[in-house]
């Protein structure tokens, strides 16, 4: 039995591109391989703990949001933080 994939639009435009030999190997693949598994240890790496005092309004309104998206809260908050201060993240004025 086959199975067929269903793609997004941006993952059918590479798999055309590599089809149609867009592509080129990395020269040293191994050592550029591992320099990024490194930046993505230390960009992911949480290491410093910290406590907060919020409202239980709030905090009940951030679990609900975590909860739509299928992750933890402390996850959530997490990476809001992280897309905040990135720049991902815009505040409202």
């Amino acid at each position: 039995m086959k199975r067929t994939l269903s793609l997004d639009k941006e993952e059918a435009q590479i798999l055309e591109g590599f089809e149609h030999g867009e592509f080129e190997r990395i020269p040293n693949f191994s050592a550029e391989k591992k320099a990024l598994e490194a930046a993505a240890r230390r960009t992911l790496q949480k290491d410093k703990r910290i406590n907060i005092r919020i409202s239980s309004r709030d905090l009940e309104r951030i679990q609900m949001r975590a909860a739509r998206e299928g992750i933890p809260y402390q996850t959530y908050i997490s990476s809001t933080l992280h897309k905040l201060v990135s720049g991902r993240l815009q505040e409202k004025v």
